[in-house]
């Protein structure tokens, strides 16, 4: 399990965004467990789950401006990726792709300093599917997966999930001029996989 170092790992890595919610239905550490199992080399990009739904309560009642709730959701999301990585032990937490690159199992440990960029509005419209789009760009991955903790009908369009509020408002614009290969599927279906 340990480091690879071989600077090609990244072509051959996948990105898994395990949905926030996971944490909650108890499928975010059964989703983990199998990645291991795979044995696929894997960035896995958490969703801040309840710790992102507290920047929400609170923006609503203290009224703070989107950059900073935008700042603090990064927060949730590094805060889910410390916890995942101490009850998940065979992965590691990075956060530059020199690092991604090092291991064979990685959860991705987003830095507010790295996510200062045009590509990234400082909105709710950016959640962390929009994220994770991002980083399988960076890091020149050829999958993205996104796990839901909803069912997923695989004929779905994006702009029906968008619609839907399965994924995020921005996240399609990722999507233009890149060759990954996506999927979007339910933690029941990943789990089956």
């Amino acid at each position: 399990m340990g480091g690879l170092n071989n600077a090609d790992v990244v072509k051959e890595m996948r990105v898994i965004k395990l949905g926030g919610s996971l944490l909650e239905t108890g499928q975010m550490f059964t989703c983990l467990k199998h990645i291991v199992k795979s044995n696929v080399p894997t960035v896995v990009v958490c969703g801040g789950g309840a710790f992102a739904n507290q920047v929400r309560t609170a923006q609503k009642k203290w009224q703070f401006d989107d950059v900073t709730a935008h700042e603090m959701a990064i927060l949730a999301m590094e805060q889910t990726a410390i916890m995942c990585q101490n009850l998940q032990p065979e992965f590691v937490t990075a956060s530059s792709v020199s690092e991604i690159k090092k291991h064979r199992f990685v959860i991705w440990l987003p830095k507010i300093k790295n996510l200062k960029t045009p590509e990234l509005p400082a909105t709710w419209d950016v959640t962390s599917d929009s994220l994770a789009a991002w980083l399988t760009i960076k890091i020149d991955s050829y999958e993205l997966v996104l796990v839901k903790s909803c069912e997923i009908v695989s004929e779905t369009a994006i702009t029906e999930l968008t619609k839907q509020g399965v994924i995020d408002n921005e996240f399609y614009k990722f999507l233009e001029n890149t060759s990954f290969d996506l999927t979007i599927t339910s933690a029941e279906d990943f789990l089956n996989s």
